[in-house]
């Protein structure tokens, strides 16, 4: 039924429109008695085989929703009903911000891919908070980022107010500094201010009672060197694990009209990428850290060719989008099989 009437309909219209259409849409179905009993019976699978200790959290299973969805963490408890095993929320920054201009999101159909340059819009952490409040039994991950306005000496105060804001309302923490929408964002990904906003973070984690998991989300554009320098940085400060990949700014082998939009690709063309680039740091660090795999999970053999690869959890967002809920399902059964 997505595949052949919902996607062609929804993809008729601007893709921001209907991003919002859709949570409408999902909020007030899911206000409706005995819906969120069927969207589970529907999507959800459970199986002992599926579920996961990863750095001391229990997930129920291995997929997520990666974060970019769900910013403002308004609609996490409806979509955890369509079987995802966790939910990552944010990008989150101190003060709301608009983002960037419309228009910013671009479909790319023949690629099967998501161009975005939203530019980290959200309503800032503390209005994200009250709602979080209500969680009783999602899992979240809280994605955290800088305010366009703060210059990259000051980034990381806008990184320890969103931390200390969360703290008492997500599993893990992740830092991203791997978004190419943010200007000069991910000059944070050097090896010399990441290690000191790393470290930071770390130490006023280890200060609280129980300390939450603190992950860092790359870019799949770093070379070799500097994949290395990740996993330096990593070991060091001790942080609980990375997240591969971000968006790419790379437009390698694209088919779609769209395909010289500046932003961040996402989706299909970026499969093999991540894919890679988690393989990698399992072989260099020996498996010292556990890796969430996110970029281009369409297909159940996506997830599992991640997993294979080393990543301890995946994750998807534009697959969501082009195969619909049933993705989760389907990935969730081809792992029990």
């Amino acid at each position: 039924m997505y595949h052949r009437l919902i996607k062609p309909l929804l993809f008729l219209f601007d893709p921001e429109k209907v991003h919002y259409f859709s949570f409408f849409m999902i909020k007030l179905l899911s206000a409706i008695p005995g819906v969120p009993a069927l969207i589970r019976s529907l999507y959800q699978v459970k199986h002992p085989s599926l579920e996961r200790e990863v750095f001391g959290l229990k997930f129920p299973n291995p997929v997520g929703l990666a974060a970019g969805f769900d910013k403002n963490a308004v609609l996490y408890k409806q979509l955890s009903n369509f079987g995802f095993g966790f939910i990552e929320i944010g990008t989150l920054t101190p003060k709301g911000q608009a983002g960037n201009p419309k228009k910013r999101l671009f479909r790319l159909i023949e690629d099967e891919a998501i161009i975005n340059r939203m530019g980290f819009n959200n309503e800032g952490v503390d209005d994200a908070v009250k709602r979080l409040k209500k969680n009783t039994n999602v899992l979240i991950g809280g994605n955290i980022g800088k305010n366009k306005v703060t210059p990259n000496e000051e980034a990381v105060n806008d990184y320890i107010y969103c931390f200390e804001a969360l703290f008492d309302h997500v599993d893990y923490f992740v830092v991203n500094v791997s978004s190419p929408n943010t200007p000069n964002l991910r000059a944070l990904q050097d090896k010399e201010p990441l290690t000191h906003l790393l470290s930071t973070l770390k130490g006023i984690n280890d200060q609280k009672d129980k300390p939450k998991p603190i992950l860092l989300k790359i870019a799949p554009d770093l070379s070799d060197d500097q994949l290395l320098d990740i996993i330096d940085i990593v070991s060091s400060v001790k942080i609980d694990g990375v997240i591969a990949t971000n968006t790419t700014i790379s437009r390698e082998g694209l088919q779609s009209s769209h395909k010289e939009e500046m932003g961040g690709l996402s989706g299909r063309p970026l499969t093999q990428r991540s894919t890679e680039v988690i393989r990698f740091l399992v072989q260099k660090s020996k498996n010292a850290f556990p890796i969430i795999g996110v970029g281009g999970v369409h297909k159940p053999q996506d997830a599992i060719d991640k997993l294979e690869a080393g990543a301890a959890l995946v994750q998807l967002y534009t697959g969501f989008v082009y195969e619909g809920p049933a993705a989760v399902r389907n990935i969730n059964k081809a792992l029990i099989d």
